[in-house]
Order: structure tokens, then C-alpha cells, then sequence
């Protein structure tokens, strides 16, 4: 069954990152299970060492410069276009059927000078009703994950790829994933933000926020997430969104995202302790 062998394959990988993150490079494997990991592909793949996932790209939008061929604003400048730009997104009616429903337009949140820029899906109840991203259950583990790092939630800029949150004619609760009409409208506010931080990284959170972000994804984020991608230059990591970790409580899926995390703070050559290496794994 498609389903199983997906689920084989993934934990397969998961497993040989994490030997990976323990400085192991070579395990042995019987011919018996390389058959079996093999056995359903019908197409052609990319491969790669064994113990390394081969990398997945997605292709590039159409060839725009790179964040950082803009001017270098300084930290004033910074804060005065944020605002200018907060000030025109909160007055946007661009989307009708979302400018009825929503309770306020939830522009992003931050430090407009950060290295780190992390963007979401789209507000949820808790956060139409504050006016800030990633409030409610989700952002409460999101900021775990910073503050883990050893970076702080107000050190860091935070956005979602939709500014208002998805209507959801009928039902009083729950969300829905943005429409790609919603995205592209909406987008550049978050391209704009992107140009006035001009942060060294930034993490996609779900498959919505890298499909908003760098266009459609060839494969879902399960495949996805762990390999570098680029928006304009800058270094994109996705992972998985934390609403997605609160619904899944594998241990296998936490270290996943603490790997993709320790791989932004290699980039950004924040240092990493023993302690943090050794998250999320099983003793």
C-alpha cells in the first residue's frame, strides 16, 4: 500500500538523520530491506549516500533580484517602512469575502533588524481576535522552539503568508487552508516584509507557507522539509507547522523539527551544546 510504504520510507529516513546528527556515517543495511524501500518506486529518483536524504528542490519563481541587492536600510529606516507598510496592510480590502469576516488584519510581529524570519499559513481564531501571528496553542510551542534555541520570540520577526484569516462559511470553529488566489493576492505584504528585514534565514512553517512561498512544492513537506530551499537569495529551511505538532505527538516528528532548527542555527553560526544536540532523542 502507497500509505504504508510512505510511512516505512519516512521513518527509515528520520532514523538515519538522527544516526546522522550523532555523527554516524555508514550503517549497514541487508539487501532484503533495500528492496523493500525500493520496490514501489516506479519513476526514476535522485540518489544519495546512504544515511543522507537525498535533497528535494522546488523550481524557482520567475528570476526576480536578490533580497539583498536592495539598499541596506538602517535600523531607523527599518522601522519607520515597517510601520508605513503595517499601517497600509491593516486598511487592505483587497479580499472581500475575508474583509467581512475578519476582526482585524494580523500584519506580523518582531524585530524588524532580525536574522530570522519565520512565516506561517494564516491567522487562526486567537490570533484575528489579538492581531499578532501565532498566539494561541501553535504559537505557544512556536516560541518554545525559539526560546530553544536560545533566541528569543521578540528577537526574531514572525508573519504568515495570509494577512486575514480564511472565512469558514457555515461553521462557527476551525480553519481551512488559504486558497491560491488568497495567497498570491496577499503575498506582496509578505514580499515587502521580506525586502525590509532582509533576514539571513527564514523557516517555512507547513506546506502552505512554502507553497505561498516559493511556489508549488513537488512533493509534500514530509519529503520536503530538512533541505535548504531559496526565496531571492535567502535561505529558506521548512519544517513542520506546530499545529502539526500538536496533533502529532511522535517523538520522531519533534526531532525532526529540532533538526531543521539546528540547521538554521548552523547557518546563522549560532553555537549548538551537547544538551541541544540530544533533543528529542530516544535513550
Amino acid at each position: 500500500m502507497p500509505g504504508a510504504y510512505h510511512q516505512l520510507l519516512d521513518a527509515t529516513i528520520g532514523h538515519l538523520e538522527s544516526l546522522k546528527q550523532r555523527g554516524v556515517r555508514y550503517v549497514d543495511a541487508s539487501p532484503e530491506s533495500l528492496s523493500r524501500l525500493a520496490r514501489p518506486a516506479a519513476q526514476k529518483t535522485t540518489t544519495a549516500p546512504l544515511g543522507q536524504a537525498a535533497p528535494t528542490l522546488i523550481p524557482q519563481r520567475p528570476d526576480e533580484p536578490s533580497v539583498y541587492d536592495s539598499p541596506k536600510l538602517s535600523a531607523a529606516d527599518k522601522e519607520s517602512a515597517m510601520a508605513k507598510l503595517r499601517d497600509e496592510a491593516l486598511a487592505c480590502t483587497l479580499c472581500e469575502h475575508l474583509v467581512e469576516t475578519r476582526t482585524q488584519v494580523v500584519f506580523g510581529v518582531g524585530a524588524v533588524h532580525a536574522d530570522l524570519m519565520l512565516i506561517g499559513e494564516a491567522p487562526g481564531l486567537d490570533e484575528d481576535k489579538e492581531g499578532e501571528p501565532f498566539v494561541g496553542a501553535a504559537g505557544q510551542l512556536l516560541t518554545k522552539i525559539i526560546e530553544a534555541t536560545g533566541l528569543d520570540r521578540d528577537k526574531v520577526y514572525i508573519a504568515n503568508i495570509l494577512k486575514c484569516r480564511p472565512d469558514t462559511p457555515g461553521k462557527v470553529y476551525g480553519n481551512r487552508k488559504p486558497r491560491p488566489e488568497e495567497m498570491e493576492t496577499c503575498f506582496p505584504w509578505v514580499k515587502r516584509q521580506i525586502e525590509i528585514i532582509q533576514p539571513k534565514v527564514m523557516v517555512a512553517l507547513g506546506g502552505t507557507a512554502v507553497e505561498g512561498l516559493l511556489g508549488k512544492m513537488p512533493s509534500g513537506i514530509t519529503r520536503l522539509r530538512g533541505n535548504w530551499q531559496a526565496y531571492r537569495g535567502v535561505p529558506v529551511m521548512p519544517t513542520f507547522h506546530p499545529s502539526y505538532l500538536l496533533r502529532n505527538q511522535s517523538w520522531l516528528i519533534k526531532r525532526h523539527v529540532w533538526e531543521d532548527m539546528m540547521q538554521v542555527m548552523e547557518r546563522l553560526n549560532m553555537p549548538i551544546s551537547e544538551k541541544q544536540r540530544s533533543y528529542f532523542q530516544r535513550r
